[in-house]
């Protein structure tokens, strides 16, 4: 039985992933975690203590097929002080659109990451 989601993880080559890395401090203000000492480099980037965003390098004998659409559309994060993250992201001119839903309370903000991953940030009206 599934009881929660762990984490996700966000897979590229290096110089992507220091991107990746300083975009989610940055901007979502993740924190870089404790990571055990695994043979590929890579991240842990938690909320409080718990993790729930590794990066990792890509491995050498990766080969994702090109002709293969990818499946992934957003991660979406609970979080607070909407107009907070909007002058964050207007700061750094980063698009993003916002959606109201009132038939069960939020407001949300969409954008992607460098690497082109969809974000949406969730905020409860209570």
């Amino acid at each position: 039985m599934i009881s929660g989601l762990n984490h996700y993880n966000l897979r590229s080559e290096a110089k992507m992933m220091e991107i990746l890395k300083s975009f989610y401090i940055e901007i979502l203000g993740l924190e870089l975690g404790v990571r055990p000492a695994f043979q590929s480099n890579g991240y842990w980037l938690n909320v409080g203590d718990k993790d729930i965003l590794h990066l990792s390098e890509t491995k050498k004998n990766d080969n994702n097929p090109a002709n293969i659409k990818n499946t992934f559309d957003h991660m979406a994060f609970t979080a607070q002080n909407k107009n907070k993250y909007i002058k964050i992201l207007e700061k750094k001119e980063i698009k993003f659109h916002l959606r109201v839903v009132p038939e069960i309370g939020t407001e949300q903000i969409f954008f992607k990451d460098p690497a082109g991953n969809g974000i949406e940030l969730i905020f409860c009206k209570t």
